[in-house]
C-alpha cells in the first residue's frame, strides 16, 4: 500500500513550494517507506508519492506515473488483482514491467476514465490528471477499502491518503469545525464519507468519481453501489454453498498476486478461517498470524490454533497479557490521523505489527459479516418486523406486554425506534443523547448533515427487503468504520491488508443468494458456517463468538486514567464547543465506578488525539 499527496489549482493559484509540499507528503511515509516520487507541471499541479513496493519492485513500478502517450499522470494507492487480464484486452503491449499502475495508465489511454474504473477489480484510491483536458479525477474503489480525502474551497484542491495531510495544508489549516459533522462523529464514532470534520474538507465516497474541470466546476459520478432491490436467484442451500466456495476460491487465488511474502490474519472466527483454508489451496504452508490474550473470556488463540493445525499452516501466535497490550497504547494511538474512536484498533495494530515481521501483505476476513448477515443486529431489527409499522403508542404497549410476559423474547427495545433505519443507526451509537448534550450543549439543536443517508430507508414488512436494507446500511456504515480501522492500524506498520470477501466475485455471489439462508435467531452467517464445517470438519462450530478485546473499562480507571484524563482536560476543546466541567464529570463518573463511560470517553479522547 502507499500514500500520496496532490495539490491542484484550476486558476493557477500559487501552491506550496516543493520543500513544504514534500514535508507534508512525508506525513504518510509509513504508508510507503520504500521510495518517494514527485511530479510537477511547473504550473498548477504537484503530485507526491510514498511507495510500499508490493508488485513490480523495480523502477518500472515507481509513481507518479505517466501514460505511454503522456496524456495522463496518476498516483494510485492499492492493488488491482485482475490487471494482467486487463492487459490482454488492450491493443497496447509494450509495457515496461508488471506494475498494475502501468496497466491502469494504458487502460486510461484506450478506454477513458469511466470504462477503466468499472473494469478494475481490486482496492484502490486513484488520482488521474488529464493533461489534454486539463482536469483531475479523484476515484475510490467500489467498496471503500482505500481512503481518499480532499479539500476544496473553490481555489485549491488538496487530495491525500491521510486526512491530516489535508487539514494541515496551509489552505485548510485555519478552517473551522463543521458542527454537523462533529455531531455525526460523536454519534457514530468515526467520520463517515463523504464528510470531513473541518469545513471545505471531504472524502470521496465508495464507488465514486469526483472530477474537477478546468473551469472550476466539480462533478460527482457514482459508478457502483450495492443494490437494495431484492433480486436473488439461489434458494437451494447446497447450490448456494457451492457458489460461495467457488467465489472465495477465485477471490483468494487472485489476491495472492505479490512480489513480497504474503500471509493472513487468523482468528478463531469463521471468516478469517475460511480465507486461510482457500489460501492453503494455492500456497504451501502459508504464514498466518494470531493475537491472543490472557483472558479466557476473550481469547480465541486456542481455537485459531486448531484451525492452523487442521490446515497445516505456519502460525505465529502473540499471546499478550493486558499489561503488555497496554505498553503499545501510545504506538497504536499514533495511527489516528483522523477522528476515529474504535478501541479495537489496538489489537488490530498488534496483529499487523506481528505480521510485518514475516510478510509484506496479509489477507483478512473483513466483509463477511456484512455480506452474509453475520451481525446480531440483523436479527435484533428483523424480529420486530411484524410490529414496526404500528403507531408509537401501540408499539410501546406491545413492548411492555412482552417484557412482562416473556422478558422480551418476542420483541426488543428496537421496536420503540421511529423506524427500522433509525433503530439500526441507534444500535451503532454509544454516546447517549443526554451525555452528548451535557458535553456539547451547542450541538443539541444541530442536525446531522442533510446528505447523510446511510440509514434513510423506509419500513418494510417483507423480511428479505428489510435484510437487503440493513445489509446496504451496514456496508456503508459499520463496514466503512472497520475498513478505516484496518487501514489505519496496518499502514502504521507499513503492512498491506487485502480483503477477499470484498472482491467483486464474492459480492456478486452474495447478491445471488436468498438472504434467509443466513438469517434467524442463532443462525447469523449460517451459510458461511456450513462451508467452513465442510472444509474443516475437525474443528467444531463455536457455541459463542469471542474475539480479542481489551479491558478498556478497567484501564481507564487505573493504568490509562492519567494518560486519557490529562489528554482531555489539558486539550483546547474550544474548537469543538465542549464544556470542560461536563468532560470532568464524565471522567469522574467513570473513574469512580458510577457508570461505564468508556465509549464516550474514548470518542472524545480520539478526537483530541488525532490533532
Amino acid at each position: 500500500m502507499c500514500g500520496f499527496l496532490v495539490e491542484y489549482s484550476p486558476d493557477n493559484n500559487k501552491g506550496l513550494d516543493k520543500h513544504d509540499f514534500i514535508s507534508l507528503l512525508n506525513k504518510s511515509k509509513k504508508r510507503g517507506p520504500d521510495s518517494q516520487g514527485y511530479f510537477s507541471n511547473a504550473s498548477n499541479l504537484q503530485l507526491g508519492f510514498n511507495r510500499l513496493a508490493i508488485l513490480e519492485l523495480s523502477e518500472a513500478g515507481e509513481q507518479p506515473m505517466k501514460s505511454h502517450d503522456a496524456r495522463f499522470v496518476i498516483v494510485f494507492n492499492g492493488e488491482i488483482y485482475n490487471h494482467l487480464k486487463l492487459r490482454k484486452r488492450l491493443n497496447f503491449k509494450n509495457f515496461n514491467g508488471l506494475s498494475d499502475t502501468e496497466t491502469i495508465t494504458a487502460c486510461l489511454v484506450e478506454w477513458g476514465v469511466i470504462k477503466t474504473v468499472k473494469a478494475l477489480n481490486g482496492m484502490f484510491s486513484l488520482v488521474v490528471y488529464d493533461c489534454l483536458e486539463k482536469e483531475i479525477h479523484l476515484i475510490r474503489d467500489f467498496a471503500g477499502m482505500k481512503p481518499l480525502f480532499f479539500g476544496w474551497d473553490g481555489k485549491t484542491l488538496v487530495a491525500a491518503s491521510q486526512y491530516d495531510q489535508v487539514f494541515l495544508h496551509p489552505e485548510y489549516r485555519g478552517k473551522s469545525v463543521n458542527p454537523q459533522v462533529l455531531k455525526l462523529y460523536l454519534e457514530q464514532h468515526y467520520m463517515p464519507s463523504p464528510f470531513g470534520l473541518y469545513k471545505d474538507t471531504f472524502q470521496v465516497a465508495p464507488g465514486e468519481i469526483v472530477s474537477f474541470k478546468k473551469n472550476g466546476t466539480v462533478n460527482k459520478t457514482r459508478y457502483w453501489e450495492l443494490p437494495t432491490a431484492v433480486a436473488y436467484s439461489i434458494s437451494n442451500k447446497e447450490e448456494a454453498e457451492l457458489l460461495v466456495e467457488e467465489a472465495l476460491a477465485k477471490s483468494v487465488e487472485g489476491q495472492l498476486l505479490s512480489d513480497v511474502p504474503l500471509g493472513a490474519f487468523l482468528s478463531g472466527g469463521v471468516d478469517s478461517s475460511l480465507v486461510t483454508s482457500f489460501m492453503k489451496e494455492y500456497k504451501a504452508k502459508p504464514h498466518v498470524f494470531t493475537i491472543g490474550s490472557d483472558s479466557k473470556k476473550h481469547d480465541e488463540s486456542d481455537r485459531a490454533r486448531q484451525f492452523a493445525e487442521a490446515l497445516n499452516v505456519q502460525q505465529e501466535i502473540w499471546k499478550l497479557s493486558a499489561q503488555e497490550v497496554l505498553g503499545f497504547w501510545d504506538e497504536a494511538m499514533d495511527a489516528l490521523h483522523e477522528p476515529f474512536a474504535d478501541f479495537s484498533i489496538l489489537p488490530t495494530y498488534l496483529v499487523s505489527k506481528l505480521a510485518k515481521k514475516k510478510v509484506g501483505v496479509a489477507l483478512s476476513g473483513d466483509g463477511g459479516d456484512e455480506l452474509f448477515f453475520g451481525y446480531e443486529r440483523f436479527w435484533s431489527i428483523g424480529k420486530n418486523i411484524g410490529f414496526q409499522h404500528f403507531p408509537s403508542l401501540l408499539k410501546k404497549a406491545i413492548y411492555g406486554f412482552d417484557k412482562y410476559t416473556s422478558g422480551n423474547k418476542r420483541v426488543n427495545s428496537v421496536l420503540l425506534a421511529p423506524s427500522q433505519g433509525i433503530a439500526q443507526q441507534g444500535l451503532h451509537s454509544r454516546f447517549r443523547k443526554n451525555l452528548l448534550d451535557e458535553v456539547a450543549p451547542g450541538l443539541s439543536k444541530t442536525s446531522l448533515p442533510e446528505d447523510y443517508n446511510v440509514y434513510s430507508y423506509g419500513n418494510s414488512k417483507d423480511i428479505r427487503q428489510l435484510l437487503y436494507n440493513i445489509r446496504h446500511a451496514e456496508f456503508y456504515g459499520m463496514m466503512q468504520k472497520t475498513l478505516r480501522k484496518v487501514d489505519l492500524a496496518s499502514m502504521e506498520n507499513s503492512l498491506e491488508v487485502r480483503v477477499p470477501f470484498l472482491d467483486k466475485n464474492v459480492i456478486e455471489a452474495a447478491l445471488k443468494i436468498d438472504p434467509l439462508l443466513s438469517y434467524g435467531g442463532g443462525r447469523q452467517k449460517q451459510l458461511l458456517k456450513n462451508v467452513l464445517s465442510k472444509r474443516i470438519p475437525s474443528v467444531k462450530e463455536e457455541e459463542e463468538k469471542k474475539g480479542f478485546s481489551i479491558p478498556l473499562t478497567g484501564w481507564l480507571r487505573q493504568d490509562l486514567k492519567e494518560v486519557v484524563g490529562n489528554q482531555l482536560l489539558q486539550s483546547d476543546m474550544s474548537d469543538f464547543g465542549f464544556e470542560k466541567k461536563a468532560v470532568e464529570k464524565l471522567l469522574n463518573n467513570h473513574f469512580e465506578g458510577k457508570a461505564d463511560l468508556k465509549w464516550p470517553i474514548f470518542t472524545l479522547y480520539a478526537l483530541t488525539k488525532f490533532r
